[in-house]
């Protein structure tokens, strides 16, 4: 066989199997790109079914109604002074006290240095528990309230439900007994009287544990127990 011929055949074999190669290469390029569009027109069609799926769209309704109502739950509970730290006078405090269900009263005098301290955390708690009404009154300005409430000692924190006196916090003494408390502290303290929760905003605040059968009305009780220190 001649020379030239053999190198000319083996040549044309080796330029076919590069060509071969080649065009199976270029297959499974072109299959590669099909699965792909292919898994990409799924997942098209998947997130349009799910944009058309009842249940996501009824999860989403009530997710808005959900927000729509503590938002118009909020406004009601402004509108009558909650979300802030207010001071009231005697003429103004039975009504404030009857007018939410739950109410935080801090019976302070101008001049103590501890009253000023419970005035510096209960202003940081009001924001945060808009669920329950903050307000202070001045003692020496509400001298009736003062007495019809047994109070002997300042500070002194009424907590109500429902215009009834339910606890209280006297001076520092379920606080540790000491100035260099923390607000955290005293939210605990009251989170554990139940007058404000520790839940998350959005859930249901039921109190099951609460018994008015320990209360007693702001209009008809004294309390001739003197408080201490």
């Amino acid at each position: 066989m001649d020379p030239d011929s053999v190198k000319s055949t083996l040549s044309n074999l080796a330029f076919g199997n590069v060509m071969a190669a080649a065009a199976r290469d270029y297959q499974k390029e072109v299959l590669a790109q099909e699965k792909a569009a292919s898994s990409s027109n799924n997942q098209e069609v998947d997130l349009d079914e799910l944009m058309d799926d009842p249940e996501l769209e009824k999860l989403h309704a009530d997710r808005i109604a959900s927000l729509k109502k503590e938002a118009e739950k909020r406004q009601v509970l402004q509108r009558k002074g909650h979300g802030e730290y207010r001071e009231i006078g005697e003429g103004d405090f039975l009504g404030e006290v009857t007018g939410s269900e739950k109410v935080i009263g801090h019976f302070y005098h101008k001049e103590f240095y501890r009253c000023k301290i419970i005035d510096k955390h209960l202003k940081a708690l009001a924001p945060k528990h808009i669920d329950t009404k903050f307000i202070k009154v001045d003692a020496e300005n509400a001298p009736f309230f003062v007495t019809k409430l047994g109070i002997k000692t300042l500070p002194c924190v009424i907590l109500f439900r429902k215009g009834i006196a339910v606890d209280r916090v006297v001076g520092f003494q379920d606080l540790g007994g000491k100035d260099d408390f923390t607000t955290k502290t005293l939210e605990l303290l009251l989170v554990k009287k139940g007058i404000i929760s520790d839940k998350k905003e959005g859930e249901d605040d039921k109190d099951d544990d609460y018994d008015e059968s320990k209360s007693r009305t702001v209009r008809t009780s004294v309390n001739t127990d003197s408080d201490s220190d």
